[in-house]
């Protein structure tokens, strides 16, 4: 069976301390330093600790649980019946003429409908206790989508968990969700907009898209609907028409007509207006500069093609939503990614900068989003049951979805029937990826023809990685001298947050071989496989975004112990120095006791190594003789990249290797390539932009390097003319005589 989970429920906080500060309601909405997790209940109280992608987020305890049905198959949400006698009263007018007595009748439901929007609701499904954000009983609850009333679903419950302690979070901009299509997020969206403007005072929310066209249908087709739905009590009183195109204007508050206080008409003349309004603009990287907003919806941001830039548009409008350090809105951006060179490789990096385990000094992530991925199965239309769960597997008995239909097929065969019906079409299957991926790799797949290698084999490769999971064994970690003692021997020390990817290891005998001639040292198993390195001379960098340095190690056939032609390490970092980076370097060297192929146009590294001992240990470049080489190879080794012959060689050699060992081969079997970062560093390299692509460098350096005799120079020998002369003879006469 399929089984796969979006969080865990832990316990970082003692159980002791967890009822002292649950007694005396001391657990205050928001972020809370001392046990570095987000509080999102707002009663003093909190329940259990949900982690959503590493984010740490406190519920309210369960109280008031609401059940449908004693039976607990029967247990699931349902929508609420609107109460016939109030829905007739259309406005706060209609309001103001309904009898007094009968008025009184609807206070408690009103009420306890402002708590529930406020606090969230608890109900339980099948059998268990849910818990869902006031934001997202406002959307289950009130909210007119296009098939009528939203279907409760798992993932979207812990999307808005994750959303409320977005803004719960001071050090939060708001979330950047990588989502896949048909999630039904546009909506969502649309509903924490008009929830949040209907109770805000003198605020402003703005709606952006991939177009300005975009941002407009959103506006009108979900946000307006929505708003003008809503109950009266909930509903404002807005300026204009009913059904506005550009600007959505609330002046009068409803919340103000709820309570039981406030039932005269004088009363209700004396109500301060909200000045709020709703409105769209075009896509730009200017789009909302200069303004103030409380919520800015961002749809469709990994959609963004050129000139516009969604990166140049983050930097401005997120200006919009502080004042100073504090800040005072939030961005809830969602969106499929496009081809990476129409728009995706830009909210690639967006996604990647809102990691919330990667923060500043000030807390904050490098974007100031946080980001969530949720895999397309959980969010698949059809293939969630009655409790908004998927069904990952073909079910052996009846279930039913929402909407009473039979699933007579699990999500997951769905999904890989139509991956197989277009594994023929490299093109149609990458869309199919990005617009329902089930990993992150998957969302930003690029497009086959953008690439010079064969993208075919590289997913392939990727795809069959990320089934193995966890069970490839790669070791994540650094090197260390033994003690401390440089120059001495080397072992792998296992590290989660290490620069080092490791598959393989040699056996213990052979780590740490050293030969040593004349007082040189050399690597002593040359003969089982070779190092490529991209390096990197300057610490720092005046934007802080300089390349990485990167080192691949891949094995030759040997009839050593060893895996043949695998890539067995991979390194793709930049550490605080070059000299750390240089050590991590020749700490590998060491260990794997292996040669390296550098570029010598970057030469400290080189030179790092001749000063320590080991110029034994840097190749010489393969395509030239040694009297052919300028004086500062011979003395450091390496090899140039600037030359074109140099570059063509090096993407040939990947391209080789692919062919040979990645994705499918002819027997039916997978490549032992493992590394997938480096996997997407092929497929998306472009051989005139070569400097960006750090693992690409390095990995067809190591290929170069273990195929050292296909690059050596012919020599050219001139050949001796054999003079081969054959005697000739007069035979005229009664005898031969020889013709000199």
């Amino acid at each position: 069976m399929y089984k796969q989970t979006l969080y865990k429920i832990i316990k970082p906080i003692r159980i002791n301390t967890l009822k002292r500060l649950n007694k005396s309601k001391k657990w205050k909405y928001g972020y809370n330093k001392e046990h570095d997790i987000v509080v999102i209940s707002k009663t003093g109280v909190i329940g259990d600790i949900y982690e959503i992608q590493n984010f740490k987020i406190a519920l309210p305890p369960a109280t008031n649980i609401y059940s449908r049905s004693k039976k607990k198959q029967e247990q699931h949400w349902e929508q609420f019946e609107y109460p016939k006698a109030l829905k007739n009263v259309k406005t706060i007018f209609d309001w103001r003429d309904y009898p007094n007595e009968q008025k009184d009748k609807w206070f408690d439901y009103i009420d306890e409908e402002f708590n529930r929007r406020e606090n969230g609701f608890w109900f339980n499904n099948n059998g268990k206790p849910t818990y869902i954000t006031g934001t997202h009983y406002m959307y289950l609850q009130w909210s007119k989508i296009d098939v009528g009333a939203p279907e409760f679903r798992e993932s979207n419950r812990l999307l808005y968990i994750f959303w409320e302690a977005c803004k719960a979070d001071t050090r939060c901009y708001g979330i950047c969700y990588l989502k896949n299509r048909r999630s039904g997020f546009s909506f969502m969206a649309s509903a924490e907009t008009v929830n949040a403007a209907t109770i805000s005072s003198d605020a402003r929310f703005g709606i952006l898209s991939k177009s300005g066209a975009d941002a407009k249908k959103m506006f009108t087709d979900k946000v307006v609907p929505i708003s003008v739905n809503y109950p009266f009590f909930f509903k404002p009183i807005q300026d204009g028409m009913d059904r506005p195109k550009s600007e959505l204007a609330y002046r009068v508050p409803a919340q103000k007509f709820t309570r039981k206080k406030l039932q005269t008409n004088e009363q209700l003349e004396e109500i301060v207006g909200l000045d709020t309004t709703i409105d769209w603009k075009n896509t730009g990287d200017n789009s909302y500069d200069g303004e103030k907003l409380n919520l800015l919806v961002h749809d469709e941001s990994g959609k963004w093609e050129r000139p516009d830039n969604i990166l140049n548009n983050w930097r401005v409008t997120k200006t919009c939503l502080r004042l100073g350090s504090r800040v005072i809105g939030k961005c809830m951006m969602g969106s499929t990614s496009n081809a990476l060179d129409k728009g995706g490789d830009n909210f690639k990096k967006l996604f990647r900068d809102s990691n919330v385990t990667k923060r500043n000094k000030n807390g904050q992530t490098k974007s100031g989003l946080y980001s969530l991925f949720i895999p397309m199965e959980w969010n698949y239309e059809g293939f969630m049951d009655k409790y908004g769960l998927p069904v990952f597997d073909t079910p052996e008995q009846e279930v039913l979805n929402y909407h009473g239909d039979l699933i007579d097929m699990g999500v997951v065969d769905h999904w890989e029937n139509e991956v197989d019906g277009l594994k023929n079409d490299q093109d149609a299957l990458n869309e199919f990826y990005r617009q329902f991926p089930r990993t992150e790799e998957h969302a930003f797949r690029d497009e086959a023809n953008n690439s010079i290698f064969n993208l075919v084999k590289i997913y392939e490769q990727i795809d069959f990685n990320e089934e193995l999971s966890n069970s490839v064994g790669i070791s994540t970690g650094n090197f260390q001298w033994i003690n401390g003692v440089k120059d001495s021997k080397v072992m792998f020390y296992p590290d989660v947050k290490g620069r080092f990817n490791v598959s393989w290891v040699p056996p213990t005998h052979l780590q740490n071989n050293i030969i040593e001639k004349n007082n040189r040292k050399y690597p002593g198993n040359e003969h089982m496989g070779a190092f490529g390195c991209d390096s990197y001379d300057i610490s720092g960098t005046v934007d802080n975004k300089g390349s990485k340095g990167a080192l691949h190690g891949l094995t030759k056939f040997s009839m050593e112990d060893a895996p043949p032609s695998q890539f067995f390490l991979e390194y793709v970092a930049r550490p605080a120095t070059a000299e750390i980076f240089f050590e991590d370097m020749l700490m590998a060297l060491v260990f794997y006791g292996m040669p390296i192929l550098a570029e010598n146009n970057k030469p400290r590294l080189l030179y790092y190594l001749r000063r320590r001992g080991y110029r034994g240990y840097s190749m010489n470049r393969p395509d030239k003789t040694w009297n052919k080489l300028s004086v500062a190879e011979k003395e450091i080794g390496g090899i140039p990249n600037s030359s074109e012959d140099i570059k063509q060689a090096h993407a040939a050699a990947i391209e080789m290797y692919i062919q040979e060992h990645v994705g499918i081969k002819q027997n039916g079997s997978h490549g032992n390539m493992y590394f997938n970062k480096t996997l997407n560093d092929w497929a998306r390299f472009d051989i005139n932009k070569r400097t960006k692509f750090d693992a690409t460098i390095s990995s067809g350096l190591a290929i170069m390097a273990c195929n050292r005799h296909l690059y050596a120079p012919s020599v050219k020998t001139e050949k001796q003319k054999l003079n081969i002369s054959i005697a000739k003879y007069a035979n005229s006469g009664t005898t031969s005589k020889l013709i000199e």
